[in-house]
């Protein structure tokens, strides 16, 4: 009983900053934009619905921080994926569109986890997203493809937005793959309390994957 209540009094309080975080009187995390996933296809906010989304902007060029976060988030996607199957989708925006073309952003976060999905397009498009999530980039806009010496500095974390595409919570870089899947798991556990709807649709990586393992067999 005891336990039920803490369980309780903390969903709520996790409830209560989710409505604070939805821009009832303060800057709201998200919005609209339009990019392009590493196939071409075009990727609006309206692709976020569904299922949860954890979000990570960084540029391939980065020396150890992007490769460091992107480590930690393909250990917290596993973690998620055994403990809630198909909740979960999770981006990686490019803050550096000058170099991360799609077949670049593509072979680079293969290296990572098959189910990140890779946004890219126009600096004008990536500084408009950028605006939207609140997100510190500092790509110079007239960078040329084959420039090399120019620095790319942006903020570190991972935005977790809601089935209904709403901002719930930041993962910073103190958490650890863990701390960040228990994180989302919490939120996947509050929503399904509350009887909303969730997309549990195998991602699309799975079919790939069963494709290979069926073809091999």
């Amino acid at each position: 009983m005891i336990f039920y209540f803490q369980y309780e009094k903390a969903r709520l309080e996790r409830k209560r900053i989710v409505e604070m975080s939805k821009g009832y009187g303060k800057p709201k995390v998200g919005g609209p934009f339009t990019l392009k996933d590493t196939d071409g296809n075009e990727f609006t906010e309206k692709d976020l619905l569904g299922k949860y989304t954890m979000i990570y902007f960084g540029f391939t060029h980065c020396p150890d921080i992007c490769p460091d976060e992107l480590d930690k988030m393909s250990e917290a996607i596993d973690i998620i994926q055994t403990r809630a199957p198909n909740t979960l989708r999770s981006i990686f925006v490019s803050c550096d569109p000058a170099r991360d073309t799609p077949s670049v952003l593509k072979a680079y976060l293969l290296e990572f986890h098959p189910s990140l999905i890779g946004l890219t397009g126009t600096w004008d498009q990536i500084k408009n997203m950028c605006k939207q999530y609140r997100v510190y980039f500092s790509t110079p806009p007239d960078a040329k493809p084959n420039e090399e010496d120019y620095l790319v500095d942006h903020s570190i974390y991972f935005y977790v937005m809601d089935p209904e595409g709403d901002f719930v919570e930041c993962i910073g870089r103190q958490d650890t793959p863990e701390s960040a899947a228990g994180i989302v798991l919490q939120h996947v556990r509050d929503w399904k309390k509350e009887g909303k709807k969730i997309d549990e649709t195998p991602l699309p990586y799975l079919n790939k994957v069963q494709g290979v393992v069926a073809a091999s067999a």
